[in-house]
């Protein structure tokens, strides 16, 4: 063994002195119990500047595992890597001096004395907060999005996987909405990208307020955000939630001294309800985004399983509605306005109707958003106001005649031209013709949406204000619009006879509006007799609804005109009740443990008609299965025959569309347990799990209802 010198003993110990001394790196030394018992000089004086501070401490104490970073290498803990006493890899610890953080490499190795026993680690460890700090900024713009700071469609699709794949182990619950901006693209248009831009930032800042800690939001691109909650399967707690973001995204901005006003739709579904993996469950919140979308938007909508049959549906509707105007299958109907106090027709309101040559008749809910989604609206609209034009000119009366005006086909350059084309070649005197714009047009460019208005009045057509104050109403354009009427929305009339209810008091603000401008106003949607009495009382000059008629065809308004047939005469429901639906469809019902089929006839928040059993006790206890793994624990309260009357334990919630559902599912991971494999909910699987035994005799006659069914 050759001797050690003095003299390289100094000169390693200067090596050290000068190594501990410099930025490169310092020492560090345990016991055997994991305390610190060394550390180099210049790191003590950067973790507290006092030596008694730190030695003694539990190196876990002071080193600390840094799992926030999710773009580190994956590496053990370094507790673990202690108590297994081998030697201790490079490992990133980070270190909480006061509010401040830095990020230090350590390794080392054991140290084991005579008798063998372990009597701690001696290492080293070097400053790598720079390297950390670039590494994060790195990361920070792969995964967020440069300009609202939230998660970019990477962060936000791997968060989710991760999640749903971690909540299935441990049988928990994840939503997840998709949120769409309406209408930004008209922004953009209008007042540039970069105001565009600064919308999106002041979007993502009421998206942060309103969802709090509660979840994760990413932006997906463009006017797309998505946002993950875990542990939230109430469907009140998420429709809530979705009536806020709605509310509050739907509210003004200010950008650049320009006021910009937007809406959002959402569309929402949960797992493992509505999906176990994740690109399932985006699949089914990008459905229900759709189906909001489509039912007008500025709405939500739960996933449910019928959405993939409407989004085929949609898909065939589109192929056909480019082809309706080539086969003359479009066709307008009209639905009389009368005056409140004659109920005497004044005017009509030209209804778009398409009589499939196969299907019949389809809903205008179901191709007119197609139509706008797609562009085919403006012609739709041009061979509607030409159309229009040319019946009333026939007409032998003066009254006038309502044509809706798109916000798509209201955006574009040759509407002026296409009305005046009509007027000349129908002969229809201008002042006949109404053209019902809403309040959407005024997003975006104002002035241009005032000059149009200019132009059609000059031409003397009437201009009226439809649906006024669902949308994003402003005093402003009221006193600069030329309009000639106000049309009062049906949700405002709806109910409004109602005692608590504010929808008269804002019937009356609306009628008082529109006399001080010398405005008509129309209250739209009055079905029953209360509602007729309440909007009258409020002043409303004119009225239109089913209580009077629904639209008919040009033919038969034109038989009534020329034969003088001026006067509507209510006919309807007395009163307006606002929690019962009528339901035609076969649903289950559990008692016990036998499984029935019933009709629902009709169903409210609180209870429903169900027919198919014989003689049911009232005070019976049963579980209806409305589809969906919706079950509703109720009791029958009324019966007779075989008509039971059925009141909830839990009360009904809203769907976000007309419908109702219930806050709460059965559960997936209820079904597994019960030996099936783990899925999607579907009706087939929910009824055999709750299908009851075969072997039970039922107590109950069912009744077969399909015949007294058929319509």
């Amino acid at each position: 063994m050759v001797p050690i010198r003095s003299s390289d003993v100094e000169r390693r110990a200067g090596l050290l002195d000068s190594l501990e001394k410099s930025e490169l790196g310092w020492f560090w030394a345990s016991d055997g119990a994991g305390r610190l018992i060394y550390l180099s000089e210049p790191a003590i004086e950067r973790i507290s500047g006092e030596e008694k501070a730190l030695i003694g401490l539990q190196l876990t104490e002071i080193f600390k595992d840094d799992d926030e970073f999710e773009g580190a290498a994956p590496q053990r803990p370094l507790k673990f890597q202690l108590a297994a006493r081998n030697s201790l890899r490079p490992t990133t610890v980070k270190i909480d001096i006061g509010e401040k953080t830095v990020w230090w490499e350590i390794s080392g190795a054991p140290r084991i004395g005579e008798s063998e026993e372990f009597t701690g680690y001696h290492g080293i460890a070097r400053d790598v907060t720079a390297s950390i700090a670039s590494q994060r900024d790195a990361e920070k713009l792969s995964r967020y999005d440069s300009l609202t700071g939230l998660a970019n469609r990477h962060r936000i699709t791997h968060k989710l996987g991760a999640t749903l794949t971690a909540f299935q182990t441990a049988k928990r619950c994840c939503a997840t909405m998709l949120l769409d901006l309406d209408r930004f693209k008209q922004v953009n248009d209008t007042l540039g990208h970069p105001a565009g831009d600064e919308l999106l930032k002041q979007v993502a800042a009421r998206l942060k307020r309103i969802v709090g800690d509660q979840g994760e939001i990413g932006r997906l691109g463009g006017d797309e955000f998505q946002i993950i909650l875990p542990d939230i399967e109430d469907r009140q707690v998420l429709g809530d939630l979705s009536d806020r973001i709605i509310q509050m995204l739907s509210q003004p901005y200010s950008i650049n001294g320009m006021r910009a006003v937007i809406g959002c739709s959402v569309g929402v579904a949960v797992a493992p309800f509505d999906g176990i993996e994740s690109e399932e469950l985006v699949k089914a919140a990008d459905l229900a985004l759709y189906a909001a979308k489509g039912g007008g938007r500025g709405q939500f909508r739960f996933y449910s399983d019928d959405l993939r049959d409407r989004a085929s549906h949609r898909h065939q509707i589109e192929e056909d509605l480019r082809d309706a105007l080539v086969k003359d299958e479009l066709e307008m109907h009209y639905q009389p306005i009368v005056s409140a106090d004659e109920h005497k027709v004044v005017c009509v309101e030209a209804l778009m109707r398409w009589n499939h040559s196969d299907r019949g008749m389809v809903s205008p809910a179901d191709f007119i958003p197609v139509a706008e989604e797609v562009g085919i609206i403006r012609q739709m609209g041009e061979w509607a106001i030409n159309e229009v034009c040319q019946r009333v000119a026939d007409w032998p009366t003066t009254i006038r005649a309502a044509i809706n005006v798109s916000a798509v086909q209201f955006a574009s350059d040759d509407l002026t031209e296409i009305v005046k084309r009509a007027l000349k070649s129908s002969g229809v005197q201008p002042s006949r013709i109404e053209l019902e714009i809403t309040e959407s047009v005024f997003v975006g460019d104002m002035e241009r949406a005032l000059r149009m208005f200019k132009e059609l009045k000059a031409m003397g057509v009437r201009l009226a204000l439809d649906d006024f104050g669902t949308g994003y109403s402003s005093l402003s354009y009221l006193r600069d619009a030329p309009f000639d009427k106000i049309k009062i929305d049906q949700s405002f009339v709806r109910g409004c006879s109602d005692a608590g209810n504010n929808n008269a008091a804002i019937v009356s603000a609306v009628v008082s509006l529109a006399r001080a401008l010398n405005m008509e106003t129309v209250a739209e949607g009055v079905e029953t007799k209360d509602e007729l009495a309440a909007v009258v009382a409020q002043g409303a000059s004119h009225l239109q609804g089913a209580l009077f008629s629904r639209a008919q065809s040009a033919d038969y308004i034109t038989d009534r005109l020329e034969a003088g047939e001026l006067i509507f005469e209510p006919r309807g429901p007395e009163k307006y009740r606002s929690d019962r639906r009528t339901e035609f469809r076969k649903i289950g019902l559990i008692h016990g443990d036998s499984r029935y089929n019933v009709f629902l006839r009709n169903l409210s928040k609180t209870g429903a008609k169900i027919e198919g059993l014989l003689d049911v006790p009232v005070g019976t206890e049963v579980v209806l299965d409305l589809s969906g793994g919706q079950l509703a624990v109720a009791t029958v309260r009324r019966s007779e025959g075989f008509s039971q009357g059925v009141e909830f334990e839990m009360p009904l919630i809203s769907d976000g569309a007309d419908g109702l559902c219930t806050r709460h599912r059965v559960s997936p991971y209820q079904i597994e347990a019960a030996g099936r494999p783990l899925e999607a909910l579907n009706d087939d699987i929910v009824a055999s799990v709750m299908g009851g035994s075969s072997n039970t005799p039922k107590r109950f006659v069912e009744v077969d209802m399909s015949a007294s069914n058929e319509k």
